[in-house]
């Protein structure tokens, strides 16, 4: 208990409390500062040895691609216009051999001295004009000499070289003395050989500049104590082609402020924003690495698949997608993932997506499933490889395309919940960690291999037109995003909506089937919204917004999920001809792997159980009574697959075994027997 301090000493000023105690409770704490962060062992960071865009193969071999075009183009270029430059260099030759002899004129004659020479005898100083008059004989008479032993050397050189010296010797003085005369001879404002390249105009990066941009961007201050921008523990740095530095804003900022102001950076640094990047460092959210290109890499296309190789592939090897902004190969990890790629329309999402699919074609042992809802051209040369596959939602000879993809997709649940039991109860020798394994998936006795579903503009399949279909396909692509890619069940889907469609349930099966993708793309979306919605959460807060992107980059977007970084990819590209050959290809591989399955081989897709009344309903439209016979002709044109033989009598007697009345019908100015579409209904609810 704490004692106030005695009253009766005036002499000692009174303290509100004494610090004494009469039982010690708990020694004082130790309050020297602890590091949140461990010292590293080593004082200072160590710069690699080989610059990281040359570690690996890809890396060196897209160095010296670009060096090599760069000089086969320079040498195109300056091999057309050769002939210009004899021309110019022969005329400038001629004039440099008139400047040359002027200049060894003035300095055999000292013409530099002579105005010397003037001012003493106008001075009247007659003893220093007779020296410098005396000095400036001899001189010119000792460079007379020399230039005279100068050009008697020379001719005597001509003239053993023009007794011994075979032709090529000739021809190499003539091309030096021809180069060094027209040098002396043109103007420094007249170039003979113009420039193959343009010289790109690109910004150093330096501390200056570095911090003029992020005080004008509002992100410090540089006067006020506390506010400055500084810089982390390496150096400035080029980095691929474009330069990097460690950024470390004033406390209470942090790598979110700086996406805000990137517009401002970009400015300050005099560059266009698609040359910014911002990347977070995981040791502090006030630090941030900074990395200009030299040039808008975006901007500068990667070219065809290298997958135009025609060569087998693996499935359980990462898949090329491109390059970053660095020029580094990025390549996307297809087994036990799901992919979402998503983008407004026109801007890449259809070619970054079939990349994806060829890659798998390429392995023999994939079987494919592929639909296509919007019914474009772009993925219909895949019933070469497919085991299954649809294009559009309107009927087909095969039969609806809904009805075709919801028993795919009962089939692949069925196959995912046997393939979880049968790996179970495997030897651990063969199936060590319950998993399936490459040898598993490729042995055809046991009956698993690796299963790729591609969908195309999957929002569509969300609103069939029957909410009860609609909602088990919801339900069911839920749980294979969820469930499948442990079995060996690969999702690659593709959407212009990710924002999500229809309404209660619906619309909550469709958030929960985008949010579990565990791999993203996102190419040009229309606001950071959207492209959260893409990317996932938090993507924004990381710098990660694919509605920065400009219109005109077609086929870039922004991986995140591969791998830690979430780099910016200039995908591959492969038209329909090159998606052609390649599953041509793919197909011979199947052939002789003898996995050919499904569509591929000329199966017909198993035909569900003909439902009468709801195939009644679809055909009957806006329609509230039908004759039979019209009904029948609607039936057969719309449905063939299962009314390709409908008669007014056939469908007549199938209706009315539904409880449906037959009853007479007016329409098209006549009346007949027919059936109202309140009575189907009706039997429908029953």
């Amino acid at each position: 208990m704490a004692r106030v301090a005695d009253a009766e000493q005036p002499d000692r000023a009174p303290a509100l409390i004494d610090t004494s105690y009469e039982v010690a409770i708990d020694p004082e704490p130790d309050r020297s500062p602890v590091p949140v962060d461990l010292p590293p062992e080593d004082e200072g960071s160590l710069l690699p040895v080989i610059p990281e865009h040359l570690r690996t193969r890809a890396g060196v071999r897209a160095a010296v691609g670009k060096f090599t075009g760069r000089q086969v183009h320079r040498a195109k270029y300056h091999g057309v216009r050769s002939p210009k430059y004899l021309v110019l260099g022969s005329f400038w030759a001629v004039v440099g051999v008139f400047r040359v002899g002027g200049r060894v004129a003035r300095w055999g004659w000292v013409l530099h001295a002579v105005p010397l020479e003037f001012d003493a005898a106008r001075a009247g100083d007659g003893r220093e004009f007779r020296s410098m008059h005396k000095e400036l004989k001899h001189t010119r008479k000792f460079r007379g000499r020399v230039i005279l032993a100068a050009a008697a050397g020379a001719i005597v050189a001509l003239g053993v070289l023009a007794r011994d010296a075979p032709w090529p010797v000739w021809v190499l003085l003539g091309v030096v003395l021809l180069a060094l005369l027209a040098r002396a001879g043109r103007p420094a404002d007249k170039r003979i050989v113009s420039p193959a390249l343009i010289t790109p105009r690109f910004r150093v990066l330096n501390a200056d500049v570095v911090l003029r941009a992020y005080y004008a961007a509002g992100l410090g201050d540089p006067v006020k104590e506390g506010l400055q921008v500084t810089f982390g523990g390496k150096p400035m740095r080029r980095d691929g082609e474009g330069s990097g530095v460690d950024v470390d804003l004033p406390y209470g900022k942090g790598l979110a402020d700086a996406i805000k102001a990137k517009d401002s950076l970009a400015s300050g640094l005099d560059v266009q924003v698609s040359q910014v990047f911002l990347h977070r460092d995981p040791t502090s959210n006030r630090r941030h690495y900074l990395w200009v290109a030299d040039r808008d890499p975006l901007a500068v296309p990667v070219g065809r698949t290298p997958l135009l190789a025609c060569r087998q592939t693996d499935i359980w090897k990462p898949a090329p997608m491109g390059l970053d902004e660095r020029g580094q190969l990025v390549t996307v990890p297809l087994m036990w993932h799901s992919v979402l790629v998503s983008a407004l329309p026109r801007q890449g999402k259809t070619f970054s997506a079939r990349l994806l699919a060829l890659f798998a074609a390429l392995d023999p042992y994939v079987k494919l499933s592929v639909f296509d809802f919007k019914g474009s051209p772009d993925w219909r040369k895949f019933a070469l490889v497919a085991d299954r596959c649809a294009f559009g939602l309107t009927p087909t000879r095969q039969g609806l395309p809904g009805e075709i993809f919801l028993e795919t997709l009962l089939e692949i649940k069925k196959d995912v919940n046997e393939r979880y039991a049968r790996l179970s109860e495997l030897d651990p020798e063969v199936c060590p960690e319950g998993k399936l394994t490459r040898k598993i998936a490729r042995d055809p006795r046991y009956g698993m291999p690796v299963r790729m579903l591609v969908l195309e503009e999957f929002q569509e399949v969300y609103d069939l037109g029957d909410g009860d279909k609609s909602k088990e396909v919801a339900q069911l692509l839920t749980f294979l995003v969820k469930v499948a890619p442990g079995a060996g069940v690969i999702l690659i889907g593709s959407t212009q909506r990710p924002s999500g469609v229809g309404t209660g349930q619906i619309a909550q099966q469709f958030t929960a089937f985008r949010d579990n993708f565990a791999i993203r793309f996102g190419l040009r979306t229309s606001s950071w919204q959207v492209s959260e919605l893409c990317l996932g959460a938090g993507a924004y807060s990381e710098g990660l917004d694919t509605s920065a992107l400009l219109p005109q980059y077609k086929g870039v977007g922004i991986l995140r999920g591969a791998t830690d970084a979430s780099p910016t990819v200039r995908t591959y590209l492969a038209d329909g001809r090159d998606a052609e050959r390649i599953l041509l290809a793919a197909r011979g591989l199947r052939e002789r792997a003898g996995t050919l399955s499904g569509t591929a081989l000329g199966e017909e897709a198993p035909a569900p159980a003909r439902d009468v009344l709801a195939d009644v309903l679809t055909v009957f439209g806006t329609d509230t009574a039908l004759h039979w016979q019209v009904l029948a002709a609607r039936l057969a044109k719309q449905l063939p697959e299962r009314w390709e033989d409908a008669t007014a009598d056939s469908v007549s007697s199938d209706l009315r075994a539904q409880g449906v009345e037959s009853v007479n019908v007016k329409a098209y100015g006549r009346v007949l027997r027919g059936c109202r579409r309140e009575d189907v209904e009706r039997a429908a609810g029953r």
